[in-house]
């Protein structure tokens, strides 16, 4: 055999054992009467010795091993002199009696150690390398664990794990669709998933009761860090139930998720919050409440005075940033860059420094008496030493725009703590969204939403107050999972096909299959979809999903390590009866 043991499994009770290991050479410490190998493998890491004095010959056959060399080494478990306390087998080392070459390597793009000099872009290129670096292989590990943990979860609830076609029908609602031209049937497309979602509805018809799927999903979007063409999801179907028993079901997923991974516990059930409540007091619909800072309206106190840009403003909000009263003229124009970055999209900020005297300070003291900045601070329940930052305009966008100073003065002032864990709901979202460019209605989640069935009226009359059953699962400001109770009846459906502006042909070519199959008694049913490349990534520490992806794609949708996409030849082209169109 080619190892007795593995590299990470030796310890000091071994001590004496006569034993073969297999691995890659990280490392080779050339001491002149001493040679040193760290022999790595995917469990972990082993000193190999050779002695000039003992077997010179050895010692210099050792000296010929470069970085990566694939090797075997014979020896004997010996106690170290000098431990290492950073690593497992650190109490051990093996003196060899016998090494053999393997496989060799060329020199590395990149330092492979824990700690290495690749920049992104190189180590996504010779990704199958970085994986050998453990922070890439402890991620790999700890998704496997997680994904079995959910199997193990689902399955002592009664789900049953059923795969769902990756080639179907084009969609085009929410984001764009990854379409696969069709050789048997010239000039028509299948388009790749961008969710199970008319499949596990109609595996509810079919009476399946309770679905799971640890699921690939596509969405031909622009990138970010939470963001890959290609992505993973739990999802899960249920039938029979109500709101109230998904966030129950789910809850308890997540709860065992952190006990058997984090060896967390929480003893108490998350949070709940309303969208409205969410956007109002923390300017996003997926807040971080690992610390208050809540957003407070103003409008009321500061409007009718002589200052024009909050007159003509239709809201004004502020924050308060605890003991930052001490900044610097350089410190509050930062802050004002900060908000008028486009992305942020706000004209400019106004702030008071709440004096730790106990007066006050700000950019309109102009326009305000000392009284009236009191009263601000009061609202805010603001101290001495505390600084308001306060943005005006419309009130959608001076909310999302608090929302992001929000987070960007929690990171400053260090309140946003990676090993701290605050999931929340957030629940009772709108069912649609006005667009003002095309001047229709879109689903906020997906058309098959179903609104809170005391909203339904309003549905012919004022749809834009409609409230959607629907949920969404956020932890640390990251949405983690969303889902919604399920239109289940045929009439319903058609209407709100018809408020998205469907004609009826459009709803019946689209989605005539799932209209077909509520005819045949569909039953109440809803489901969630837990985003597992975020979990995965919260759970590790990491800042960005690509780092919890075997082989992610770059911001740009490119996997540098293979080059795709890439172009296809002339006959594959023809084949397909496709004529590219030059830009």
């Amino acid at each position: 055999m080619y190892r007795t043991h593995t590299c990470g499994e030796l310890r000091i009770s071994d001590a004496g054992k006569f034993v073969t290991l297999s691995g890659w050479a990280q490392k080779n410490r050339d001491l002149g009467g001493m040679t040193f190998i760290d022999i790595r493998d995917r469990y972990g890491i082993t000193q190999l010795v050779f002695n000039m004095d003992i077997n010179p010959e050895l010692c210099q056959e050792a000296r010929k091993i470069g970085r990566e060399f694939v090797i075997q080494a014979k020896g004997k478990v010996e106690e170290r002199s000098n431990k290492n306390v950073n690593i497992e087998t650190g109490e051990i080392e093996i003196n060899v009696t016998e090494i053999n070459i393997l496989n060799i390597s060329d020199t590395p793009p990149f330092t492979i150690m824990d700690e290495t000099d690749g920049g992104e872009e190189l180590l996504m290129k010779y990704r199958y390398l970085d994986i050998r670096r453990a922070p890439i292989r402890k991620a790999l590990e700890l998704r496997h664990k997680m994904s079995l943990e959910t199997r193990k979860f689902l399955d002592q609830y009664n789900f049953i794990e059923v795969e769902t076609p990756v080639l179907i029908k084009s969609t085009p609602e929410g984001a764009r669709d990854f379409v696969v031209p069709s050789r048997m049937h010239p000039g028509n497309f299948y388009a790749l998933p961008q969710s199970p979602q008319v499949f596990k509805q109609l595996l509810m018809v079919a009476g399946m009761d309770r679905y799971y799927q640890i699921v690939k999903c596509f969405r031909d979007e622009d990138l970010r860090a939470d963001r890959q063409p290609e992505f993973t999801q739990i999802d899960c179907e249920m039938s029979f139930i109500e709101q109230e028993d998904i966030l129950i079901m789910f809850e308890k997923l997540a709860k065992h998720l952190f006990k058997t991974v984090k060896d967390t516990d929480f003893f108490y059930q998350f949070p709940r919050m309303t969208y409205k409540e969410a956007m109002e007091k923390y300017g996003s619909d997926k807040p971080d409440i690992r610390f208050d800072m809540k957003i407070y309206e103003l409008t009321d106190l500061v409007k009718h005075k002589e200052f024009k840009v909050f007159n003509e403003a239709q809201y004004i909000g502020a924050i308060c940033a605890t003991g930052c009263s001490e900044y610097s003229r350089k410190q509050t124009d930062a802050l004002i860059d900060f908000v008028k970055r486009p992305q942020i999209g706000a004209s400019g900020l106004v702030f008071v420094k709440c004096n730790p005297d106990g007066t006050f300070k700000s950019s309109v003291d102009k326009f305000y008496s000392a009284d009236d900045l009191k009263s601000w601070a009061d609202r805010l329940e603001a101290q001495p030493g505390d600084l308001l930052l306060l943005i005006s305009g419309n009130k959608d966008k001076s909310l999302t725009a608090l929302g992001q100073l929000r987070l960007e003065m929690a990171t400053l002032l260090n309140l946003r703590d990676p090993d701290i864990f605050s999931p929340l709901w957030v629940i009772d979202f709108p069912l649609l969204e006005w667009d003002e460019q095309t001047q229709r209605f879109y689903a906020m989640h997906h058309p098959f939403t179903s609104p809170k069935p005391e909203d339904i009226p309003l549905l012919e009359t004022n749809p834009k107050e409609v409230r959607a059953n629907a949920y969404d699962f956020v932890i640390n400001g990251i949405e983690i999972g969303g889902g919604s109770i399920r239109i289940f009846d045929e009439n319903l459906q058609q209407k709100m096909f018809s408020i998205l502006g469907f004609s009826e042909e459009q709803a019946k070519y689209q989605f005539g299959f799932l209209m077909n199959a509520f005819k045949y008694g569909a039953p109440p049913h809803g489901g969630i979809a837990f985003g597992f490349d975020r979990l995965v990534a919260l759970f590790y520490g990491a800042t960005s999903i690509k780092d919890v992806i075997a082989f992610p794609k770059n911001n740009a949708g490119r996997d540098v390590m293979i080059d795709a996409p890439s172009l296809i030849a002339e006959q594959q082209l023809d084949e397909l009866c496709i004529n590219i169109k030059k830009q």
